[in-house]
């Protein structure tokens, strides 16, 4: 074991990031869960993947204001495009939303065939990165919550079809690329699972608590066995989410609703 691993000026960082990225993904995964879109999340982000590999393979990749503008408009212009399937053909979304997603990633693949190093960054993008978040990544995502926080108390589910598919976009593109597909993944549907009998109020809190809970395990357990610090979060986030269903309190307080 490497004591230095455990600096809290390593650690503490990446920590924040993943308390902003909860809370906005506990009450969008709890949404998700009551509409039925469940991989939603996975289709949307792996578009936001596609952007940022266009953008490198373009050659934008040392501008981050044009990666972050490439991730953004494939994210929101699969999201537009998803929200008006759902209101051509309900009955088939899930399908619609399964093929976006292995579309895109095939895309993904093609785009970087030609690059000798572009399994490391397919990989990077999957897996993420949280653990090398920087102040002033952590503040550039914050700034961009921030307002979709707000616009999400004040609409709520009153932001209809469209609303909700386009704030969903850029809540996803602002963290895929710090913490990756899986964990974005993880984030939204493993919280949102365990708490998923709460009310709306309660379910948020416990399910973020959970979630903090699981980003400090995996990021200590990612700096004790020197793991991928994406994953180790993933597992985590599983593990806790699996107690959490078993714990009596649950029920209980879902049975309040």
């Amino acid at each position: 074991m490497n004591p230095a691993a455990f600096d809290p000026t390593l650690l503490l960082w990446p920590f924040i990031a993943g308390l902003l990225v909860l809370a906005t993904h506990v009450p969008l995964g709890r949404r998700i869960l009551a509409r039925g879109i469940i991989f939603l999340d996975l289709a949307v982000a792996q578009l936001a993947v596609l952007g940022v590999v266009a953008a490198h393979a373009l050659g934008f990749a040392d501008s981050g204001g044009g990666t972050q503008l490439a991730a953004a408009a494939a994210a929101l212009a699969g999201a537009a495009a998803l929200a008006e399937c759902e209101r051509r053909w309900p009955d088939i979304q899930e399908a619609l939303i399964g093929s976006t997603f292995v579309v895109a990633a095939s895309a993904a693949v093609l785009l970087l065939a030609g690059d000798p190093h572009g399994g490391e960054h397919l990989s990077a993008l999957l897996s993420g990165q949280i653990l090398w978040a920087s102040p002033s990544e952590v503040m550039a995502i914050g700034s961009l919550y921030a307002p979709l926080l707000a616009l999400w108390a004040w609409r709520g589910v009153r932001l209809g079809t469209r609303g909700f598919y386009l704030l969903f976009a850029l809540a996803i593109t602002a963290s895929v690329q710090l913490v990756g597909v899986y964990l974005v993944f993880a984030s939204l549907i493993l919280p949102a699972l365990a708490v998923r009998r709460m009310p709306e109020r309660a379910g948020f809190l416990a399910g973020w608590g959970l979630g903090a809970l699981a980003f400090a395990a995996g990021l200590a357990a990612s700096a004790r066995f020197d793991w991928p610090a994406g994953p180790a979060i993933v597992i985590a986030l599983a593990v806790m989410a699996l107690l959490a269903s078993r714990v009596p309190w649950v029920a209980v307080i879902g049975q309040q609703r």
